[in-house]
Order: C-alpha cells, then sequence, then structure tokens
C-alpha cells in the first residue's frame, strides 16, 4: 500500500538524519523534505515525534537483529571466526561512513535514555536482544573448545557489547579505526587467548595505522 510505502520511507529517511546528526536535531520538516512528502502529513503516520524515534529504532532494531543472526549464527564457521566477522564488519561500517554515524541504537542511548521512559525501555531491549546473540556464540565456542570451560558467557557478552560501543564513539571521535581495532586485539589476545587475524577494512583498502 502507498501509505506503508510513504511510511517506510519515512522512517528510512529519519534513520539517516539521526544517524548523522542526532535525534533532538532532526526536524520533522527535514525528514518530510527529503522524503519528497508533503509538509502537514507527518501525523497521518505518526502520533508524535517520539512515536517516529521509536518506529525508526524498531525498524533499525530489526534489520540488524538479522544481520547479526547471519553473522553470529552461520553454520559454515566456528564460533570465535563468526565473532571475528561480527568486528570486521563494524569497522567496515565505520569505515564506509568515514567515522562519522557510528551506532544508531548506541548514539540514540546517549542521547535520550535519561530524557525519555519510553526510549530509554526500547534501547535496554534492543542491547539486551543484541547482547543474547553474543552469549549463544560465545557459548557455542565454550562448547567447541575454543575458549576455557569456565568461561561465563553472559558477562563476557555484556562487557563485548559495552566495549565495542565504546570503541565505536573513541573511533568516531578520533577519526580512525584504531580503538576499534585496540578493543578487538584486546579481547581475543589478553582475554580469550586467541591472535587476531589480520583484518580488511573495506574491499582493497589497506587498515589504518593505530
Amino acid at each position: 500500500m502507498k501509505t506503508q510505502a510513504t511510511r517506510d520511507k519515512l522512517i528510512q529517511i529519519g534513520a539517516e538524519l539521526i544517524a548523522e546528526q542526532g535525534f533532538n536535531a532532526t526536524g520533522i520538516n527535514a525528514v518530510l523534505s527529503r522524503a519528497g512528502v508533503p509538509k502537514g502529513s507527518f501525523y497521518h503516520y505518526f502520533s508524535s515525534k517520539e512515536d517516529f524515534g521509536l518506529a525508526v529504532i524498531d525498524a533499525f532494531a530489526e534489520q540488524y537483529d538479522a544481520r547479526l543472526v547471519a553473522i553470529l549464527q552461520a553454520p559454515d564457521q566456528p564460533p570465535l571466526a563468526r565473532l571475528r566477522r561480527y568486528f570486521e564488519a563494524g569497522r567496515i561500517d565505520m569505515h564506509s561512513c568515514d567515522h562519522a554515524r557510528g551506532c544508531l541504537i548506541g548514539n540514540l542511548g546517549q542521547e535520550l535514555s535519561s530524557r525519555s521512559e519510553a526510549f530509554r525501555a526500547r534501547l535496554d531491549q534492543v542491547f539486551r536482544q543484541w547482547e543474547r546473540h553474543l552469549v549463544v556464540c560465545l557459548e557455542e565456542a565454550r562448547a567447541a573448545g575454543e575458549v576455557a570451560e569456565d568461561l561465563d558467557a553472559e558477562r563476557l557478552a555484556g562487557f563485548i557489547l559495552a566495549g565495542w560501543q565504546g570503541a565505536m564513539l573513541r573511533a568516531k571521535t578520533t577519526k580512525s579505526l584504531a580503538p576499534m581495532e585496540a578493543f578487538e586485539q584486546v579481547l581475543f589476545h589478553e582475554l580469550l587467548g586467541r591472535e587476531v587475524e589480520p583484518r580488511k577494512t573495506a574491499a582493497g583498502a589497506a587498515p589504518e595505522t593505530p
């Protein structure tokens, strides 16, 4: 239906603008203008700007969740190789946007969690779901003998998610992939006792030097 297609387009454009400049700085008129939707019709699709923001979070979370499943549950690779692919995908994303965006959910968590309970609760739910995918991958790594038998998968998954979000924030502020590479190196070499394999930032592009 045209109405659904228009709503989806507004969400897509909204996600792009919010990733670039934040939720509070993203005006409704700017979204409508870029989407080519007549001004004044916003409230036909969303009851409020907060409702719009929650729809953007839901759409992004659904897409990214499918991506995590494809990477972290890939049946053709051992668990730690999947984890390395997860980090590689994050670095490629950061490199492709010239260190400008980072994680939309992480950005919104910093901006909105203290201002809106609805946003805080939904963002926390998204993070918990992502953390669960990491737990499953680490549990499989433990069962396969890739990590120590006494590894606490849930605690490590929480550490990975929090640390990786922080590394992405630092990558944005330094305009360098070095913080992300350093986090991965410490995780695999110091905590998991595994050397990190050679990495690529993008097709044909050499990794940045810390």
